[in-house]
């Protein structure tokens, strides 16, 4: 078994989005990774940022749990997620003109956005892979808390299932992320829709990073993922794990890149 070598704290916000359905996907998809990126990667006080590309077609990777949904319903299914890391509390006041037109383009490309943000410190990223490992496929995971359970309790589960899930030590990748409490206000951008019922919520995400498509299928069919999933089905109501095709990077260490890494 082996754990990860050290924990970065970054302040992360995370957004879900679905493409406009009156166009191809793809179409939505290729203006998200071109056009789309310019405007938010010429944002300044980011530390990074970077697209997770989902797949299409996307049942739910998490293995069936008793009295935890594991199926991702189709009418709630995400086509991806933008990862945008600043470099300090203040960054958002920095990029507030950038950020307004990245708001006027949604309607270009989204059909719905949701914000999911934390307080510093309520993402984390560990160091899991070993020197010259890179992470070639992905898969996504939202957890939603279960009724009753103290907010605090759910934290301290999830910072466990991230310890375990280092020690597999398969994964090429792990970052975490608790979401603060719901408020749409936070998140109204023009002419898309927010809706995000009290039932449909999350409360974390994981992004998992794997060697190649093969070891992520492994993780998901083997039984360390399903001695996981016995110990997290407590806590939580809904496990949906996500294929992701394609993890883009376009601002890195603070930097615009020319051209988006993988």
């Amino acid at each position: 078994m082996t754990t990860a070598r050290s924990t970065k704290k970054p302040f992360v916000s995370s957004i879900p989005l679905w493409m406009r359905t009156d166009q191809p996907r793809q179409t939505g998809m290729d203006y998200w990774k071109g056009p789309h990126s310019k405007i938010i990667s010429a944002t300044p006080g980011l530390e990074e940022y970077r697209q997770i590309h989902l797949a299409e077609h996307n049942p739910g990777l998490w293995p069936a749990t008793s009295g935890v949904e594991t199926a991702i319903p189709a009418e709630r299914r995400i086509d991806g997620l933008a990862e945008v890391t600043f470099q300090s509390v203040l960054s958002p006041l920095l990029g507030r003109k950038q950020t307004r037109l990245a708001y006027q383009d949604e309607i270009n490309v989204f059909r719905r956005t949701l914000l999911f943000a934390g307080p510093p410190s309520s993402a984390r990223w560990y160091d899991v892979a070993g020197p010259g490992e890179n992470a070639d496929a992905w898969a996504l995971v939202y957890l939603r808390r279960r009724d009753g359970v103290r907010t605090r309790d759910f934290r301290r589960q999830v910072n466990e299932l991230a310890r375990a899930l280092a020690g597999t030590g398969v994964l090429r990748e792990l970052r975490t992320q608790v979401f603060m409490p719901w408020n749409e206000k936070l998140w109204d951008t023009p002419n898309v829709a927010h809706d995000n019922p009290a039932d449909q919520r999350f409360h974390a995400s994981l992004i998992l990073g794997f060697a190649d498509p093969a070891a992520r299928a492994a993780f998901f069919a083997g039984p360390e993922v399903r001695s996981l999933a016995d110990e997290l089905a407590p806590v939580v109501s809904a496990v949906h794990a996500y294929e992701a095709t394609d993890a883009l990077t376009y601002v890195k260490h603070g930097k615009a890149l020319e051209h988006y890494e993988r």
